[in-house]
């Protein structure tokens, strides 16, 4: 068995994406719903800047296919402090604000660190131990995002699987440390060296590259050629769910990035 791979973009309001991405003369308010039957996830990540309404919650579980996730990027003001373990009210009204209302269609919350947010292991064990574990029974899957060399640590891998908590996979080129090793019950992958010369984004062969990794993901398998903060397990690991973006990098080719991975992966 497998896990469920699934491969979506940032958002899906971009104007440059209109005409290469959604036919011309397409209504900006059905954006989503184009979007939505084109890729099979969506980070949102208007959700960094401001709450919304429950209505909106609804609206959008509401224009979407059955099977389709949204992926919550959380607040700023739960993420950019400098003691992390104090944010609890702020976790607690990012968490209470709707996101009950996308039922089955809520899928991993982002918990993205600022770049120069150092390790500390008590401050991360705490933050941690805020994050819910459900939300009017839906249960919560738990991403985070590292984003400072210190963070290279094994005890970071200690507590984010206690926790249950994944750690991001980032393909940033340099510009923020990977972290590939697997910690959660799923994996959470940020692509962003998509390249404007290239119309799918990533080149084919990469992307056949990627296909191959996110099997190796759902498989339970820890691929190499990454950089991992402990050496990899040989042997394969119990399946687990992928989530695959396309983000940022050049953002006008990243519908067809993931449209080209989703063909890849059938």
């Amino acid at each position: 068995m497998s896990g469920r791979i699934r491969v979506g973009i940032g958002g899906w309001t971009f104007e440059p994406w209109r005409g290469p991405f959604y036919p011309e003369g397409w209504p900006k308010a059905r954006e989503l719903e184009y979007a939505s039957t084109h890729v099979t996830a969506i980070e949102i990540n208007g959700t960094f800047y401001s709450t919304q309404k429950p209505a909106t919650w609804a609206d959008w579980a509401k224009r979407t296919p059955d099977d389709f996730v949204f992926a919550i990027k959380a607040s700023r003001f739960c993420v950019n402090r400098r003691v992390l373990r104090e944010a609890g009210e702020s976790i607690d009204k990012f968490i209470n604000q709707g996101l009950v209302e996308l039922g089955p269609k809520l899928g991993p919350i982002l918990w993205q660190f600022a770049g120069t947010k150092q390790f500390d292991p008590d401050d991360i064990a705490g933050f941690l131990d805020l994050l819910p574990k459900s939300i009017g029974g839906i249960p919560l899957r738990h991403a985070i995002e590292p984003r400072h060399e210190s963070f290279r640590d094994p005890a970071l891998l200690d507590l984010a699987r206690k926790a249950g908590v994944a750690i991001v996979f980032a393909d940033d080129e340099d510009k923020y440390p990977q972290f590939a090793d697997l910690t959660g019950d799923f994996v959470y992958a940020r692509l962003q060296n998509q390249r404007e010369e290239e119309p799918t984004g990533y080149a084919p062969a990469a992307l056949d590259r990627w296909a191959d990794t996110a099997r190796a993901w759902a498989d339970g398998a820890t691929p190499a050629g990454y950089s991992y903060i402990s050496p990899p397990a040989q042997e394969r690991d119990r399946p687990r769910d992928v989530f695959v973006f396309m983000i940022n990098g050049a953002k006008v080719r990243a519908p067809a990035a993931a449209m080209g991975l989703i063909e890849r992966l059938g």
